[in-house]
């Protein structure tokens, strides 16, 4: 497993029209290549690698360090593979910002398109989200999410990412079915950021015990665990003694909508911690308040470790290092459409070609 870091400058600015145009183009062609050689279940495990996943955006026509990376890309590969969905057995849905809310729909679409179950996708996706958003709760609020899964309804990939409001950093979350056997302990491939921060980390490993307590709790009567979050209330207020790790003012809790989300777990009672977060308005503050209670009442600590092991930044399409030569991006594209399209062409020819392309933007 990479344990590594990049530490990568920032620039600003975002894909000109006139280069996205060419990258859904040379998208096309590199997902076509990549299915005809390894089978569309290799194309989410290198997406669901950070490295891979920063060197195609490269290949794409950003800046090593460019903005918008995470998006432009994903968009540029659900743009290619519209149409060929079937045929390269491999479909993307979600997006950015309003395009990551029909993820549901579009994988449901799919459904009909293959006649095939898909409700465990849907669920997926949005469990997916939930743990990004609130089982680890790292200061970055989620804005884009992408759902990509096999024809075959075997495999399934994740790619989102959110942002920190107060340094405008942003943090990359890759997930991919193989690594994910459970769902809220170790889940993802990797988490990219070049910050760091303390974290209500609830997917680690040494979060076992304080998760089983908080779904234990969340199947209490809400007057109990209310009466809890009071006690420790009134001990914020009066002696300050709570550790200033956990930064969670009690203070700014609403305890009547508290209750009637306790209410609805003690009546529904999760038999386990996935099965809490899935709970329609059980959200980061609920999950705070119940997290809260198991270490300073019950003594069961969860991890404050920031999961995040690589570093990338975001910077634009500017130029830096040289701008994009467009006659030379679209010679690229018709080599590897060449590529794909004769049938006949070895393997050999065809790494050839995808080198004449690194020694483009090498």
């Amino acid at each position: 497993m990479r344990t590594g870091q990049m530490n990568l400058p920032l620039h600003g600015g975002k894909a000109p029209y006139w280069l996205f145009s060419r990258m859904k183009k040379l998208a096309r062609e590199i997902l076509c290549l990549m299915v005809s050689e390894y089978g569309p279940q290799e194309v989410l495990v290198r997406l669901s690698d950070p490295l891979w996943f920063q060197a195609l955006g490269c290949v794409l026509g950003f800046d090593w360090h460019s903005s918008g990376v995470t998006t432009t890309v994903c968009g540029a590969l659900k743009e290619g593979a519209r149409g060929l969905e079937k045929e390269l057995g491999l479909f993307i849905a979600g997006g950015k910002g309003a395009a990551s809310r029909k993820t549901p729909s579009e994988i449901e679409t799919a459904a009909e398109l293959l006649g095939l179950d898909l409700s465990g996708f849907v669920y997926t996706s949005k469990i997916v989200a939930k743990v990004d958003s609130t089982a680890v709760q790292d200061g970055y609020r989620l804005y884009h999410h992408c759902f990509l899964f096999t024809s075959d309804a075997k495999k399934w990939s994740v790619i989102q990412q959110g942002l920190n409001e107060d340094d405008k950093s942003a943090r990359r979350y890759h997930w991919l079915s193989d690594k994910a056997e459970d769902l809220t302990t170790e889940p993802h491939a990797a988490i990219c950021c070049n910050v760091k921060n303390l974290t209500i980390n609830l997917v680690s490993k040494e979060s076992k015990r304080a998760k089983d307590t908080i779904t234990q709790l969340s199947n209490q009567k809400p007057q109990n665990t209310l009466k809890d979050l009071r006690l420790l209330k009134d001990c914020q207020q009066k002696s300050h003694r709570l550790p200033e790790r956990h930064h969670i003012k009690i203070t700014d809790m609403d305890f009547t909508r508290l209750k009637k989300i306790f209410t609805h777990t003690y009546d529904i009672k999760p038999e386990n911690f996935e099965a809490l977060l899935s709970v329609k308005g059980v959200g980061p503050k609920t999950i705070r308040s119940l997290a809260l209670i198991s270490e300073l009442v019950y003594g069961e600590k969860y991890s404050i470790k920031d999961p995040a092991r690589f570093s990338f930044a975001h910077g634009g399409k500017d130029g830096i290092p040289y701008p994009v030569d467009r006659e030379g991006y679209n010679q690229s594209i018709d080599i590897l459409h060449r590529a794909v399209k004769d049938a006949k062409i070895g393997l050999a020819q065809k790494t050839e070609a995808i080198r004449r392309l690194k020694n483009f933007y090498g």
